[in-house]
Parts: C-alpha cells; sequence; structure tokens
C-alpha cells in the first residue's frame, strides 16, 4: 500500500508538472500572437526562428518576444523564491513581499531614481544591492538567540512597514517626471521590456534556479521542524544560508527587472501545493505556477479591460483575496502549505 501510495502521488506530480509546463508554453505562444495585429504561429516560430517577417519582425521581435521571455523567468523567479521561503519557514504567509525583501529593493529604486537620478542601470544594480542588505538586516535581527521563523517573519513585517513609510516620504518629495519611473517599481511592471532587462535576469536564473533545486529534499526535511531536519542528516545553518541567499539574489534580480510583481512570490507555492499534492519538492510547479501567473496577469491587464493596467495591479486584485483566504486557512490548520 506504501509503495502503490508513492507511485500514485509521483504520477500525480509529474502530470501535474508536465500540464503546468505546457500551459507556460501555451500561454507563452499567444502572448506573441495576440496584439492590436494579430499574427499566425506560422510568423511567430519564423520570427523565433530569425526570419525577416513584415511587421512581424518588429512587433514580435522587438516587443512582445522580450516581454514574454521576462514574464516567464520573472514569474519563475518570483515562484521558486516565494516557495523556498514559505517551505523553509513552515508557514504560506513568510513569502518575500510580506516580509519585506522585496520591499527592501523597491525602496532602493525610487531612491536611486528620485533622490540620486540614476540612470535605468544603476537603480536596477542598486535595488538588487537593496534587496541583499534588507534580507541579511532581517536574518541577523531574527537569529539572535537561535533561529525562529515566526520571529523572521515578524520583523520582515515592521521592516517591510519602515520601508513602505521611507518610500512614501520620497515619492512626496519626487519631481512630477521621475513618479512614473518610481511608481513602476512600486506596481510591479513588464511595460517596456527589452532584452538588456531579460539578460541579467536570464544569467542569475541559470545560476541560482539549478542552486535552489539541488536543495529541495533539504527543504522538504526542514519541515518536519530543526531537530528532526538535523537527526537526518541535514547541516541547518550551511543549508538555510545557501538558499537564503541564492533565493533573495534571485528575487532581487526579478525585481530589479520587474519591480515588485506583487502576490505572485505569496500565491505560487500554496497554489503547486493543492494542485501537486503531497509528497515531494514545490520548487519546480511553484516556478511554474509563477510563470502562469504572470503571464496570464499580463495579458489580463492588457486585453481584458477598457483600460490597460501593469502586470501587478492585475495580481495585486487576485492575492488580497488569496491573502484573507490563506489567513483564515492557516488560524485553523496551524500554519502549513
Amino acid at each position: 500500500m506504501v509503495v502503490t501510495g508513492r507511485r500514485r502521488r509521483a504520477r500525480r506530480r509529474t502530470a501535474v508538472t508536465v500540464a503546468l509546463a505546457l500551459g507556460v508554453v501555451l500561454v507563452f505562444a499567444a502572448s506573441l500572437m495576440i496584439g492590436q495585429t494579430f499574427y499566425g504561429l506560422d510568423d511567430v516560430v519564423r520570427v523565433i526562428l530569425g526570419e525577416t517577417v513584415p511587421g512581424a519582425s518588429f512587433t514580435v521581435g522587438e516587443l512582445r518576444l522580450p516581454r514574454a521571455v521576462l514574464a516567464i523567468l520573472a514569474g519563475c523567479a518570483f515562484g521558486i523564491a516565494g516557495v523556498t521561503f514559505q517551505t523553509m519557514l513552515r508557514n504560506p504567509l513568510a513569502s518575500p513581499d510580506i516580509i519585506g525583501i522585496t520591499a527592501g529593493a523597491s525602496a532602493a529604486a525610487v531612491f536611486g531614481i528620485v533622490i540620486l537620478s540614476l540612470d535605468d542601470t544603476a537603480v536596477s544594480i542598486l535595488a538588487v544591492a537593496g534587496g541583499l542588505l534588507t534580507a541579511l538586516a532581517i536574518y541577523l535581527l531574527s537569529n539572535k538567540g537561535g533561529f525562529a521563523g515566526t520571529r523572521l517573519i515578524l520583523i520582515g513585517i515592521g521592516v517591510a512597514a519602515m520601508l513602505d513609510a521611507a518610500v512614501t516620504y520620497v515619492l512626496s518629495k519626487a519631481a512630477s517626471y521621475d513618479l512614473q519611473a518610481a511608481m513602476r517599481w512600486l506596481t510591479g511592471s513588464l511595460n517596456g521590456a527589452t532584452w538588456s532587462a531579460v539578460l541579467p535576469l536570464a544569467l542569475a536564473s541559470v545560476v541560482l534556479v539549478p542552486a535552489l533545486l539541488s536543495r529541495g529534499r533539504d527543504l522538504n526535511v526542514m519541515r518536519l521542524g530543526d531537530d528532526a531536519a538535523a537527526s537526518l542528516g541535514v547541516r541547518l545553518q550551511g543549508s538555510r544560508v545557501i538558499t537564503i541567499v541564492a533565493a533573495v539574489a534571485l528575487l532581487a534580480f526579478a525585481t530589479a527587472a520587474t519591480g515588485p510583481i506583487a502576490f505572485v512570490a505569496f500565491m505560487a507555492g500554496p497554489i503547486a501545493a493543492r494542485i501537486v499534492g503531497p509528497g515531494g519538492s514545490l520548487l519546480l510547479p511553484s516556478a511554474l505556477v509563477g510563470a502562469l501567473l504572470v503571464q496570464l496577469a499580463d495579458l489580463l491587464g492588457q486585453f481584458a479591460f477598457d483600460s490597460r493596467y501593469p502586470v501587478g495591479v492585475v495580481t495585486g486584485v487576485l492575492g488580497a483575496p488569496f491573502l484573507i483566504y490563506l489567513l483564515i486557512r492557516t488560524n485553523r490548520a496551524g500554519g502549513s502549505l
């Protein structure tokens, strides 16, 4: 019975992962074809292969393709980073956008735009540094007297509140021409996506995603608690530091590319846990769910309403009721994914 149950769960996990990957590919294709001008799949494939197609080469190759690729990369980054923190801290509320890490990147970016008048490249570098330093500060503050997940979450929420207050103050002093650029870092947007924004995140993903996936087993064991994990051979301190650094760095690069797309890191893990079922790592399914969320939210923001909305506005509308649902469920079930 045990072996049969494991095989059944493995088949379900494989089927769900394949279905999610297929969904990402289908929505990716749709995002390249749909727009003010519709291009068929054959034209899209020809553009991707490097052929010159009148009209489509610019619209698809220079406008839609970078946006679609950035949506997938950012969604995967937010999804896998979010579930990493949720699993390690054994709490679905412990996502990076709630415990203040994305707030640190956003605050640094807004400071760079409004106060320092930096260009896009310098602002992105400052955002990455801001996210890393904020995560380091939260970790050090919560690690006094031993590591405690609940303490980290509470300190992170407090740090996020202080950073939000700082951002509000900086914006109140901003010139009108800086406000539009600064608001991108507060809502999250794929507008104006370019290959120069895609490349740093792609390189970071190539290095950091495999590093996180290699820690999938340790993260699963950490769900049992520190004592059980240590007794099963997990080097808690070393594994925790490596995991946090990789997740925060990936999240910071994603935030630098798109701004803090609200609630994707928060929703991806719990959604993946519901559809995949118990057992096994949630890292890869959560990455695919995150990519699918960002892609669908971007399509909705562009074409589902009379006006166009940034992707962060759509995910914020979807994430707010999901947060309420998880708060109620966590209070009843004790805080597990």
